[in-house]
């Protein structure tokens, strides 16, 4: 059996403080072969550094996904060089950096891991803020697969980093049966309909944020209300608090059929 732990949006320093105080437990807990965090909002909030990578993988952490900020901090070419590189961003990102998809060996089992980055209320602001297009990623994620369809995986795992719920529940029912896992990233909200689709594939809508407890996805609360009561534009600023709160999958996956035998979420408040 292959066992996988998967941790959605870490934010900022208190997450990343947080997933590495509690790493030692859930290790020791649930045997994982395979962790993956999402890196997004790594380096303060926004993007990643190859030292805030470094730091987690060091903790443990085997590979990253992306997401919408992925590109955010200029660092992150430096990783994208590496021969061992740890982070794949969106698949159906067009860009000359990195890959969206990649195959690591665990416990002598070959595991596709996929990145993929949600259409709706996210392409239109990637194209403002980038001048990039999102090709459509149900058929970039039929792609991948046809093009691994005749090696020999024990198992595939997809990030969804998704802003609308519907889009993320339609793409798990398009690849219930092709994949093992499919879970979602992104809102930073945790949701409680972790199942196995089919029989075979394990599917959350989102898994949530590690990061600072008492904040607004991670962000001070009160820049956030006085944005919505004010109306007003303040930046965002992502506090280093004592208190925070973990989210992550765990997985369990028959490496001989593929198919997803366990899911669950975890939800933990800890302080660091």
């Amino acid at each position: 059996m292959l066992r996988f732990l998967i941790f959605g949006d870490v934010v900022g320093k208190t997450g990343r403080k947080a997933l590495i105080k509690i790493l030692p437990k859930l290790k020791k807990l649930y045997r994982p072969d395979l962790i993956i965090a999402n890196a997004e909002n790594l380096a303060h909030g926004s993007g990643v550094t190859p030292k805030t990578i470094a730091d987690l993988e060091q903790a443990g952490v085997g590979i990253f996904t992306g997401g919408d900020h992925i590109f955010a901090k200029p660092d992150v070419e430096k990783i994208f060089e590496r021969a061992d590189c740890p982070l794949i961003r969106p698949a159906n990102w067009v860009s000359h950096l990195g890959t969206g998809e990649k195959v690591v060996t665990v416990a002598k089992k070959r595991i596709l891991v996929i990145n993929l980055l949600g259409q709706v209320f996210i392409a239109d602001k990637l194209q403002e803020r980038w001048n990039t297009k999102l090709l459509n990623p149900f058929r970039v994620a039929n792609q991948i697969l046809e093009k691994y369809k005749d090696e020999k995986l024990s198992a595939v795992l997809v990030d969804f980093h998704t802003e609308a719920t519907s889009e993320q529940v339609a793409m798990s029912r398009f690849l219930e049966g092709k994949v093992a896992c499919i879970f979602g990233t992104h809102t930073h909200i945790p949701t409680s309909d972790a199942q196995i689709l089919g029989g075979r594939t394990a599917a959350i809508t989102d898994i949530g944020m590690t990061g600072a407890k008492d904040t607004v996805l991670g962000v001070d609360k009160d820049i956030i209300i006085d944005r919505f009561f004010n109306e007003t534009q303040k930046s965002f600023d992502w506090p280093e608090l004592d208190k925070a709160v973990v989210n992550a999958l765990y997985v369990e996956v028959n490496e001989k059929t593929g198919r997803a035998k366990k899911v669950k979420l975890i939800q933990k408040d800890i302080k660091i």
